[in-house]
């Protein structure tokens, strides 16, 4: 009678899962001893138990073995990150390189190597684009004419509101010269004129101070002296003078 078929599933009794382990560690080290000795391969193994204990088997020096996988595990993946980077870097090149071509057509710097078919499919895209350059400006310009609408009707809003501020503060002061003047005081008060003063000047009149003096060579005698206060009145007087 053969043995029958064991169930792989965790064992749950740890006395038994114990034991286990330790046969089946033995028997994979041994399996993998002689793989290495009937095949020539560099074998390494590492295993760690439930409880954390590290079991390793290395047909040469697992250092070895560790650095010659990392070595053939790293440098596959990265020559191909270089290869794909470097396919990306073309494509990406050519496309800069296409983008510049296109728009020196745009500009119309460059036509070599279009045929008429090229040369009317970039007629209509530039139609298109033209066409939707206009639209854009007409959106812009009706959006600026309706902000400024807006604009206008709140300074119109305001205006209204300040002249409803001056005609009350108008009727305040009506109010207050009523209280102050009386209503026929009011009336005196915004028709009457200003007093226009005048100063009148008064100027001296000075008149002329006329000195008599009696000359040296007068006779001391009454006919000398009356001849000489007639000179005198003479020469004041603006009329010519009559000797007796």
């Amino acid at each position: 009678m053969g043995r029958g078929k064991i169930e792989i599933k965790r064992i749950e009794n740890a006395t038994s899962r114990q034991v286990t382990f330790s046969k089946r560690r033995s028997g994979l080290f041994k399996k993998a001893k002689e793989l290495s000795i009937l095949c020539d391969a560099e074998v390494g193994l590492v295993v760690f138990s439930s409880t954390g204990r590290l079991y390793d088997f290395a047909s040469t020096s697992m250092k070895s073995i560790i650095e010659r996988y990392n070595e053939t595990t790293e440098d596959p993946h990265h020559t191909m990150n270089a290869s794909s980077e470097a396919k990306e870097a073309a494509s990406l090149r050519q496309q800069l390189h296409n983008l510049q071509e296109y728009h020196r057509q745009l500009l119309g710097q460059q036509f070599s190597g279009l045929d008429v078919e090229d040369l009317q499919n970039l007629e209509s895209k530039l139609e298109m684009s033209l066409r939707n350059i206009r639209l854009k400006k007409d959106n812009v310009m009706l959006d600026q004419i309706q902000e400024l609408s807006s604009k206008g009707s709140l300074i119109h809003q305001e205006n209204m509101e300040l002249r409803k501020k001056v005609s009350l503060v108008h009727e305040e002061n009506i109010n207050l010269q009523k209280k102050v003047y009386g209503p026929q005081g009011i009336n005196e008060h915004s028709t009457g004129s200003p007093t226009q003063h005048s100063f009148l000047t008064r100027e001296n009149e000075i008149g002329p101070n006329l000195e008599l003096s009696l000359p040296e060579n007068v006779e001391k005698d009454g006919l000398g002296i009356a001849k000489a206060v007639r000179r005198c009145r003479c020469k004041a007087s603006t009329q010519p003078c009559r000797e007796n």
